[in-house]
């Protein structure tokens, strides 16, 4: 099997990798269909699975939807791709926004972020003005948002405000940037296959943060914050990254790493996206919401989109910088 998949061009290899990802997925959305069509009691059990059911549900739409943006970016090249991750990065932000309280004052702040900064960042991507492209957002958007936002003459909860805004900008746009810039990078001998790049990084974070889910209802271990999260605890947590280490190890094959590479990379990646989960938790409860998209509800665009790609906005940033300089890029 290796051998025929060695044997495969660039273009065929990414093709089979998507035949797969739509396979499984068809399969999940089966398999979740055929279990909606059961009786359920009406009892408190019941409801319970109903609404992981539900949970379900979503995450395979969303799933879905990325796939298939991951697909089109493909086929159509890195500048589209760019360009669609740009467009999945705006709803993630408005999503963010629109649970978040404004004033008069903030709304030249935020067409400068959804109108300005957006854009430019993923313009630096598409460019591969990467040097630009790491502190375009954390150094000068991060004193430009004040300074405009100090014009519009309104300091009430001055401060507040503009973190909002900024950690709107960090998590959505320039975490999410970093996602179509892994398409890319150059490495030796691996020309055309950076979009097993993303799969891999997708894969090994999404793997991690199931996995920890999974252990935390099975070891029911008293949570390390239950203010912000009842399932997050130590044990689960580590469970859930080792799974993604080690299968990022195994993963090694179909990116330019060594399998100690890999392992190490994807230990990262999961760290990352794990905890940066964690965090996007703490803001929804301080929001005073249970998830972005409102139990589902389309109340901000998006339908809990920000609830999908949290951990992949985190984890992108750390793992693309790491790699970068693991291999000199």
């Amino acid at each position: 099997m290796n051998q025929f998949l060695r044997n495969m061009s660039a273009t065929q290899q990414v093709s089979a990798l998507f035949i797969f990802v739509f396979g499984v997925l068809a399969l999940a959305s089966t398999w979740a269909f055929v279990l909606s069509l059961r009786e359920r009691p009406d009892t408190q059990q019941g409801e319970a699975r109903q609404l992981e059911q539900r949970y379900f549900q979503g995450l395979l739409r969303t799933s879905w939807v990325m796939v298939v943006v991951f697909w089109i970016g493909w086929v159509l090249g890195e500048r589209a791709a760019t360009v669609l991750f740009a467009v999945v990065a705006f709803f993630a932000l408005r999503e963010f926004i629109t649970l978040s309280p404004t004033r008069r004052g903030d709304h030249r702040s935020l067409v400068l972020a959804f109108f300005v900064v957006l854009p430019v960042q993923f313009w630096l991507v598409a460019t591969r003005r990467f040097d630009l492209f790491t502190v375009f957002i954390p150094v000068y958007v991060f004193l430009a948002i004040p300074v405009v936002s100090a014009l519009a003459n309104d300091p009430h909860r001055f401060l507040e405000r503009n973190a909002k805004l900024q950690w709107g900008i960090m998590v959505c746009v320039y975490g999410m940037s970093h996602v179509p810039a892994l398409l890319l990078l150059e490495f030796p001998r691996y020309d055309g296959r950076n979009a097993f790049l993303v799969f891999f990084l997708v894969f090994v974070v999404q793997t991690c943060m199931i996995v920890q889910h999974l252990a935390s209802r099975r070891l029911r271990r008293p949570p390390r914050a239950p203010a912000v999260s009842q399932t997050f605890n130590w044990t689960s947590w580590f469970i859930g990254v080792a799974v993604g280490g080690v299968l990022g190890g195994l993963l090694a094959g179909i990116t330019p790493f060594k399998p100690g590479q890999a392992l190490a990379v994807s230990l990262i990646a999961c760290v990352a996206g794990s905890l940066g989960h964690l965090v996007m938790k703490a803001l929804k409860r301080d929001r005073g919401v249970t998830n972005w998209g409102a139990g589902g509800i389309s109340v901000t665009g998006a339908s809990g989109l920000l609830d999908r790609v949290d951990a992949l906005c985190f984890a992108a940033p750390v793992f693309f910088h790491s790699i970068r300089w693991i291999f000199d890029l």
